[in-house]
């Protein structure tokens, strides 16, 4: 497999993956990297392709002429009939009088044509591909709940729809040695008390139990960060507009995770006796009270 010394750079929360000696990357690799890119920079790519192309049989029509009308010489002018050409405009003030001219026209028109399906198909791929608007909590909190020192994180679709059949998985990654001392990273999934959603809509709360047979089971934040841990939440459901597939996922550090605290409410009841749901809160933490055997707390 041949190797290149290219550089990929990956950022996480708060560091940054550097891969070296991958393969190099490909033509076919080039359509996914317009489709991860923004819709500025796609735009900016096609265009740019655009006027490359016609840019290129610019140069062709001034160097084999036979465009009439056309300043002897000008770049400008042989531009200018290279886009009408490639556009299907054909104002006729300009137009292909020798046999070469023709034959370069007709390949350009065959150019444009393919370079146009292109380009409607990335953009209509862009366009018709459902990307999923979730928002994470920006911190984890592990306090009680239900007497039982518990992780909690909040999640919610920021769209007005739902995603329907979410679910959900918690994965701890952290650096350990093996007996021989060589470094690992080690992944272990966490259970969840819920791992599916029937329809997440706005806010959903995400609970690990730190029971005894729990990975976090007597951990403290010292060892968190000395095992330099992270969590990562993944979530994929189906927009139930477009009905496609949702995908999400969010990593915190372990200087993410507040101890001895939980999630502020987000919902209440109203005088009225409705339900009010305060996104305004949603990142919120509020401080707990200690537990036997689990220090952390307001004290």
């Amino acid at each position: 497999m041949l190797r290149s010394s290219r550089a990929e750079v990956y950022r996480s929360e708060g560091y940054e993956i550097r891969v070296v000696g991958g393969p190099a990357p490909g033509l076919r690799d080039l359509y996914h990297s317009l489709l991860r890119a923004s819709w500025w920079s796609a735009l900016a790519a096609i265009v740019g392709a655009y006027l490359a192309l016609n840019t290129l049989f610019a140069a062709v029509f001034l160097a084999t002429g036979g465009v009439a009308n056309a300043a002897p010489g000008s770049l400008a002018d042989a531009f200018f009939f290279s886009v009408q050409t490639m556009g299907t405009i054909g104002y006729g003030s300009m137009y292909p009088a020798t046999r070469l001219a023709n034959a370069v026209v007709v390949a350009e028109s065959v150019s444009g044509l393919v370079f146009t399906a292109l380009a409607t198909g990335l953009v209509f791929v862009r366009f018709s591909r459902a990307r999923a608007r979730v928002v994470f909590s920006s911190e984890i909190a592990i306090g009680p709940m239900d007497g039982t020192p518990t992780l909690m994180i909040r999640v919610g679709n920021a769209r007005v729809d739902r995603i329907v059949g979410a679910s959900f998985r918690l994965t701890l990654v952290r650096t350990s040695r093996t007996l021989e001392g060589v470094p690992f990273y080690r992944s272990q999934d966490l259970s969840l008390v819920r791992e599916r959603a029937d329809a997440l809509a706005r806010s959903w709360m995400i609970l690990h139990r730190l029971e005894p047979d729990s990975p976090l089971a007597g951990e403290t934040p010292a060892s968190m960060a000395a095992s330099e841990a992270e969590l990562t939440l993944s979530l994929t459901g189906t927009d139930e507009t477009s009905l496609q597939p949702a995908f999400a996922q969010h990593t915190w550090l372990h200087r993410s995770i507040v101890w001895g605290a939980r999630l502020a409410d987000v919902l209440s009841e109203t005088p009225e006796g409705d339900l009010l749901l305060d996104l305004r809160h949603f990142h919120e933490v509020v401080p707990t009270q200690p537990l036997p055997g689990f220090p952390y707390g307001s004290g």
